[in-house]
């Protein structure tokens, strides 16, 4: 006997429970960013833009400005992330990525532990404190909102989503295995500026706590650089463009900081 699915193929079910699935968004609710913060933040974005770069410190400046900084974000996200009883692991490893020449700084896993780099060149080139303690408090923010573990999900399903979409047109492993291929880099990219949103928000919120202004440390990420340096690997630029939303989210949320609004979830 025929019901209403079955003029369906089977995979094409399985792709349709899939997506819905994963529709992984953020954890947090984003502050609204209209109005006057988007007018502040374009007027901030511009003059980011059209400001000189800083002096380049030296690399002990650098080392010593990591130093200073490093021990505060630690203690206000660690904190943060205890508050809001997320379940993972809030004990992060911060440290400088001596082996990195990109001017970049980044958060995941290393045998289970939750850790956070940045490099030295990118300290060099940061204005203030201010601006080290708003890219560490980011990248904390990529933890508390476990994007690591909701992008793995997109990717995985997005292997399977397009495995089982070459499946539907035809048996051949070497189509299924294109699709997933294609899959899989489909799914990994999906809510990259909705996480990266979550991670300024609650950044903000982390570097506030720490004693800094996220305002002029969110400055650095409106700077006009190059996406590649010179080695052709990506700079934080790359990982992390710019947006003039990014910085109206800094200027929404350090208002609802000001007016002791907390943290809402998503769902």
């Amino acid at each position: 006997m025929l019901n209403r699915f079955s003029r369906f193929p089977l995979p094409a079910l399985m792709v349709a429970g899939l997506l819905t699935a994963v529709s992984c968004g953020t954890t947090y609710e984003l502050p609204d960013t209209g109005g006057a913060y988007s007018d502040e933040a374009a007027r901030l974005f511009a003059e980011a833009r059209q400001s000189p770069p800083p002096k380049t410190l030296s690399r002990s400046a650098a080392e010593v400005r990591f130093a200073r900084v490093e021990p505060r974000v630690m203690r206000a996200g660690r904190e943060t992330c205890l508050r809001l009883k997320t379940g993972v692991n809030c004990n992060v490893d911060i440290a400088i990525d001596r082996e990195m020449d990109e001017r970049n700084a980044y958060f995941t896993y290393q045998n289970g532990q939750p850790i956070i780099r940045i490099s030295l060149p990118l300290i060099q080139d940061t204005g203030s404190d201010d601006e080290v303690a708003f890219v560490l408090a980011h990248e904390y923010g990529h933890l508390i909102g476990r994007h690591v573990e909701k992008q793995q999900q997109q990717v995985l399903a997005g292997a399977l989503i397009g495995g089982a979409l070459a499946g539907i047109v035809g048996d051949s492993s070497d189509a299924v295995g294109i699709g997933m291929g294609v899959g899989a880099s489909a799914g990994g990219i999906v809510y990259s500026q909705s996480y990266e949103l979550e991670s300024d928000t609650l950044g903000t919120r982390i570097a506030y706590d720490a004693g800094y202004d996220p305002v002029e440390g969110a400055k650095f990420f409106a700077r006009s650089e190059a996406a590649r340096g010179s080695g052709g690997g990506y700079s934080i630029w790359g990982t992390h463009p710019p947006d003039r939303r990014r910085v109206a989210t800094v200027l929404a949320t350090k208002a609802q900081i000001d007016g002791q609004v907390g943290l809402r979830n998503a769902n």
